[in-house]
């Protein structure tokens, strides 16, 4: 897998034959379709980086046939349009019907056990990495009325018009974590299980909201040009950048140096539970005197790329570095954060 998910995969530092054997994670309704075995790996694997959003999503129950069909693209503080349509499959008798929209965090989280004697030293042990998650937002809609009573074979189609989250977070995949977001019409029966038809909805970053302040952004994330010491590290277009697109990168650097070699690379570090530092996402060798007349490199911003963004204990910062490699010494670097969209 190439993109963003699959630099997190080759991040992997798993090792063959490690125990986790029996265990299970779990993941929020709607987005609980992937058996449990599915959601743990051994230490240092990155099970997150193997599902999509949409392979988490449990569409609907049993109870019901149908969709949830939404108008996209949408943005944080813009509406979700969309239309229902189903076919009960049984008698449906509930206690109430609603229309909601829910926001998922769901993450990588390290784990460990280990058994002692009486002595006190460890007798086994075992490490193994567990896919966990909740429901941060649970928004329900009345101006949509479902009905509370189905008969078999009995069909309904509605249309609706609900407002996207107001502020975020937007929806996306980290590699160790996630957000994400669907709207559910979710029948609420007494003494038994709830009836539900869900959609994922890809809630994305709006630009006004990202320029606001309300997002933490690393130093230069939003400039044309970034200087640190001597050296500029100019992008083109101007940031935020999109998912899925190119940029010019230029470094003008002149007291960079003599050295082995030099790279200037996209990097990303990602503040989760299960957090990766300087993940790299490209990289460009270089001559090391490149840098003292100033180069200019194109970099691909993966199309699985997810937005910056700090929120429910995750963030995101990307990071266009320059580096020199020298022998017997410490290498020499400089950086600024971009913003992406």
């Amino acid at each position: 897998m190439d993109g963003f998910r699959g630099a997190v995969m080759a991040s992997s530092s798993a090792s063959f034959g490690s125990s986790y054997s029996g265990r299970t994670g779990s993941t929020p309704t709607p987005f609980d379709a992937v058996d449990g075995y599915r959601l743990v790996g051994p230490q240092g694997s990155h099970p997150l980086a193997q599902l999509s959003i949409d392979e988490l999503l449990k569409p609907r129950s049993d109870g019901l046939n149908g969709a949830i069909e939404i108008k996209h693209p949408v943005r944080i503080g813009e509406a979700i349009e969309g239309k229902i349509q189903l076919t009960a499959l049984k008698d449906i008798n509930a206690r109430s019907a609603m229309l909601r929209l829910v926001g998922a965090v769901i993450t990588e989280n390290k784990e460990s056990y280990e058994e002692r004697d009486s002595q006190g030293n460890v007798t086994r042990s075992e490490s193994w990495v567990e896919i966990k998650g909740k429901l941060f937002e649970e928004l329900p809609f009345t101006d949509t009325p479902l009905p509370t009573a189905l008969t078999s074979g009995q069909t309904f189609e509605t249309t609706f018009t609900i407002p996207a989250p107001r502020l975020g977070p937007p929806s996306g995949h980290y590699g160790t974590a996630l957000i994400a977001w669907a709207v559910e019409a979710r029948w609420d029966i007494s003494m038994g299980g709830d009836e539900r038809l869900a959609a994922v909805v890809k809630v994305d970053q709006n630009i006004d909201y990202l320029r606001s302040g309300a997002v933490t952004l690393g130093e230069g994330a939003l400039f044309d040009a970034y200087t640190q010491g001597d050296a500029t590290i100019a992008v083109v277009p101007i940031p935020p950048v999109v998912a899925g697109t190119e940029i010019e990168v230029t470094v003008n650097w002149p007291s960079a140096g003599g050295g082995k070699s030099a790279r200037i690379e996209l990097q990303a570090d990602i503040q989760a539970p299960s957090g990766l530092s300087d993940l790299v996402l490209f990289s460009a060798q270089l001559d090391p005197n490149a840098f003292h007349g100033g180069t200019t490199v194109r970099i691909p911003i993966p199309a699985d790329a997810p937005p910056t963004f700090t929120s429910q204990g995750i963030s995101i910062d990307y990071r266009i570095r320059a580096l020199v490699d020298r022998s017997f010494r410490s290498d020499l670097a400089a950086e600024r954060s971009i913003a992406v969209m």
